[in-house]
């Protein structure tokens, strides 16, 4: 697997999973960092002008990089947000959604702890709750905050942390424009709009892992997002990628790095779709869902639109008995869909009862 760092030319567009057709809306608002559909559209397009394909020869696209639900050998993982720091690279990922701040400015991970008579619920029984037990005074949540790779496995542990605001990192530019009639060399009354577009700071860019073109150029300018805009890439040293415990520890969260979709909305039908043995969900903590779609160039027709589970959100299991990440699984994701270009993408540690 080659490790990419893509940094913008000049400003990037990912927009989110709301419909911005004619009279539809008059606002675009971004993503960022990009769904992992986004990224498998720019590699692929790019590998399909690197190795010269006929743009307008369905069969010798498929036959190189696949379809819309067939991504042939391609892997990737990500993308994430990353900065450069000097011979170096820091990647970033969103504060868990366990997570609260202290008046010292740190953040702690909130502690599974069973109601003690105080607070009614119609919650199971044995069903632990998330209740705040922290050193500190908790304080007002902000959002839009980060983490660097090393403060987040300190955060999953219980460790207090302090967060990069979003600023830090990358600020989100509105622009106004209307629509044109070409055709009369006049604009179009009530066709106003207003697009969000992302500008990273100095240094920032995404990072994505990628396997399955072993014949990726070591560098050059690709593009992706809405509007087509540029962004430099080019190959830098790997940085491993956590591994799961086998077997798993009696007690474990998982935290997922990068979005994930289940058939049941927040949670699968069944757990046994990604576990050998009795695991027990017993808490979890997630921000509002995603939606995320795309459009499929190939078909001419929008992809279908699908909720999410939001990167940053954390699992509580426990274990009855020996348990592990059922074997097989496409890149060790946990999540019924995409898999293969970055979906559910997971970090897990221990926690202590």
């Amino acid at each position: 697997m080659i490790s990419l760092f893509l940094e913008a030319v000049d400003v990037w567009l990912f927009r989110d999973g709301k419909p911005f057709d004619a009279k539809s809306d008059h606002r675009a608002r971004s993503l960022f960092p990009p769904s992992p559909l986004v990224m498998q559209g720019g590699i692929r397009s790019h590998y399909l002008t690197v190795k010269g394909v006929n743009l307008s020869d369905p069969k010798a696209i498929a036959d190189l990089v696949g379809t819309a639900e067939d991504y042939k050998g391609l892997r990737l993982r990500g993308p994430f947000v990353a900065k450069r720091e000097n011979d170096r690279f820091v990647r970033y990922f969103p504060v868990p959604a366990d997570a609260a701040p202290c008046d010292d400015g740190h953040l702690q991970a909130a502690r599974p702890l069973r109601p003690d008579g105080s607070v009614l619920t119609n919650a199971p029984d044995d069903l632990l709750l998330l209740l705040w037990s922290p050193a500190c005074e908790p304080t007002k949540k902000e959002f839009g905050q980060w983490l660097t790779e090393d403060d987040l496995r300190r955060c999953l542990k219980g460790e207090a942390v302090k967060a990069v605001r979003s600023s830090d990192l990358f600020t989100f530019e509105p622009r106004l424009g209307i629509a044109r009639d070409d055709a009369r060399r006049t604009t179009q009354e009530g066709m106003l709009y207003e697009v969000e577009f992302v500008r990273p700071t100095n240094g920032v860019g995404l990072w994505l892992d990628l396997e399955g073109y072993a014949d990726w150029p070591a560098s050059g300018v690709l593009r992706i997002g809405g509007e087509g805009r540029a962004a430099r890439f080019e190959q830098v040293e790997s940085i491993p990628w956590p591994q799961v415990p086998d077997p798993l520890p009696s007690s474990f969260k998982l935290y997922f790095a990068t979005p994930t979709y289940f058939d049941q909305g927040w949670r699968p039908a069944a757990w046994s779709d990604f576990f050998d043995g009795d695991v027990q969900l017993v808490a979890a903590a997630l921000n509002r869902y995603q939606t995320l779609g795309g459009y499929d160039w190939a078909a001419g027709a929008q992809k279908t639109a699908r909720r999410y589970v939001p990167a940053g959100s954390v699992y509580y299991f426990r274990c009855n008995g020996s348990a592990r990440l059922k074997p097989g699984l496409v890149q060790s994701a946990v999540t019924h869909y995409g898999a293969e270009i970055g979906f559910g993408q997971l970090i897990m540690t221990e926690w202590k009862e």
